[in-house]
């Protein structure tokens, strides 16, 4: 089904690409356009990409806990196709975030385990059968913190180059409460990088969202990104975990944009926030641009937190190839962006961040 699906895309896209040339070119440090495909140094690195492998689907089939044809289209990955999207978009790496979508409420720790060892093992041999194309993230659940703390153990020694968190469990804690400290401790000694990713508001389902016709990924989503940044600012969670750096998906979700907002009202927050500590954390945070970002948002993100935080993200493959391929002409158009800016969005902040991938 993916195949197919891709192949349709393709034929759409290639009139964005045919358009918009430019959409596939990176910049250079100096600034000057290079094709992509010519100098792997100068092509994006992408923080923002879901992989669910065949082989991974493949067992949870053989092992009765998931019926593919519950599964959105979009959660499909497929190897060959993501390559070729990575080569018209002008990634050079992708930094998968593992899928394991199980609801069955039989699954027990064992089987859970099972299911993360077949993923991990999965996509650590697609990055070792493309080298400099893939790496992958650890999958760290925040409703079971013993299940979480030995997937990131088990990932973080099968080559994982940082772990990816959800927002908040599903009683509504928001990561940052003091309930994840222990997590976050083991964590910060283990690795420096945590992706952040949302999920729908607690008490809403992808069948029953919050607003009739208005998917969670909508707005929802942005939402819980914008308080899990509130939640990390309210605890100092940055400041508890110095060697964590926390990166927040879709461009911080509201949050840059209801700065002055919270400055203003802060007081009213429990713990309180004062001008001074959301100005630090604003900077301190890394935002990807899977939103996509260009060119509405630039603007408030660059007055907001400067260019040094933001890292180049597809959503891939929630987002189509040719949706994939317009954000990215959008992002390498973006008259609010300097050439220099540019390049540090598409792969220089994210080497700063991940040097394994240089």
């Amino acid at each position: 089904m993916r195949r197919v699906l891709s192949r349709r895309m393709a034929a759409k896209g290639a009139a964005v690409v045919t358009a918009a040339t430019a959409g596939v070119f990176s910049l250079a440090g100096d600034g000057s356009a290079t094709a992509a495909g010519d100098d792997d140094r100068d092509r994006r690195v992408d923080v923002h990409h879901h992989c669910l492998t065949p082989a991974w689907l493949a067992w949870a089939e053989a092992r009765g806990v998931l019926d593919r044809d519950e599964l959105r289209w979009w959660v499909y990955w497929d190897v060959a196709d993501t390559l070729s999207m990575m080569d018209a978009a002008g990634i050079a790496t992708a930094v998968m975030s593992v899928r394991t979508p199980i609801v069955h409420p039989q699954v027990d720790d064992a089987l859970h385990r099972e299911s993360l060892r077949v993923a991990y093992q999965s996509v650590a041999e697609v990055v070792a059968a493309h080298p400099g194309r893939f790496a992958f993230l650890a999958q760290v659940r925040l409703d079971n913190l013993e299940l979480a703390r030995w997937s990131a153990r088990y990932a973080l020694r099968a080559g994982a180059v940082g772990v990816q968190f959800h927002t908040h469990d599903l009683c509504g804690r928001y990561l940052g409460d003091p309930a994840f400290d222990p997590l976050l401790a083991e964590l910060s000694a283990e690795t420096a990088v945590a992706v952040v990713h949302p999920a729908d508001l607690p008490g809403t389902t992808r069948q029953q969202p919050a607003v009739p016709g208005v998917p969670n990924f909508m707005c929802d989503y942005l939402l819980a990104t914008t308080r899990v940044g509130l939640s990390m600012t309210m605890h100092r969670t940055l400041d508890r975990f110095p060697r964590l750096s926390f990166v927040l998906p879709h461009g911080g979700g509201f949050l840059p944009y209801i700065a002055a907002r919270v400055r203003t009202l802060g007081g009213q927050l429990s713990p309180a926030v004062d001008p001074g500590l959301l100005r630090d954390y604003l900077c301190r945070f890394h935002y990807d641009t899977a939103a996509p970002m260009s060119p509405d948002a630039t603007p408030t993100l660059l007055a907001t937190v400067g260019s040094a935080r933001l890292l180049y993200g597809s959503d891939w493959p929630a987002l189509t190839r040719e949706q994939v391929l317009a954000a990215a002409t959008a992002l390498d158009t973006d008259p609010a962006l300097t050439p220099v800016q540019r390049a540090r969005i598409n792969r220089g902040n994210a080497l700063a961040l991940f040097p394994s991938l240089g």
